[in-house]
């Protein structure tokens, strides 16, 4: 079942994105982002969060910070971010985006197939969110090295 976080869905989320992140923050454009405090959307399956999309709105914009679902294929990344577009577009704003990792091919495939367009290339920026989290590993996914962040934005109003 999908719904909105509640206040007292922090613990969940933090043992949830501690157990598949490593940490209940995600880093990204320079900024660190305690994903327990932010507003998102959960899905929920006998007690446990299944998956989860955290946001944060900031004037016309949102920007999608989290999304993940533990069983891919079945639909709940859709959901979750169908959801996160309905309250962006309800508070006013133009656009979603969100940043991502060169690395993460899986990632460019699900957005761009979901009305995302790659809109900027952020050479060398994850050696500065490895700064503020170290954890960040130095390769990522299909052994590519991690190094860029990629920004990816969808258009909130239809043009």
């Amino acid at each position: 079942m999908l719904r909105p976080l509640a206040d007292d869905d922090a613990e969940l989320v933090r043992d949830f994105t501690t157990e598949r992140w490593g940490a209940p923050v995600a880093v990204a454009g320079g900024r660190i982002h305690q994903l327990d405090q932010l507003p998102g959307f959960g899905v929920f399956e006998d007690g446990s969060l299944r998956g989860l999309a955290t946001y944060l709105i900031e004037g016309d914009a949102c920007e999608l910070v989290s999304i993940d679902a533990v069983e891919e294929g079945h639909g709940i990344g859709t959901e979750l971010l169908e959801a996160v577009c309905a309250v962006a577009a309800g508070a006013g704003c133009d656009r979603l985006h969100l940043i991502t990792t060169n690395d993460n091919l899986r990632a460019l495939r699900f957005y761009q197939r979901r009305g995302f367009r790659l809109i900027e290339v952020r050479p060398g920026a994850i050696a500065k969110s490895r700064a503020l989290k170290p954890s960040i590993p130095e390769v990522g996914f299909h052994g590519i090295a991690l190094r860029d962040e990629l920004v990816l934005e969808r258009n909130l109003r239809g043009a």
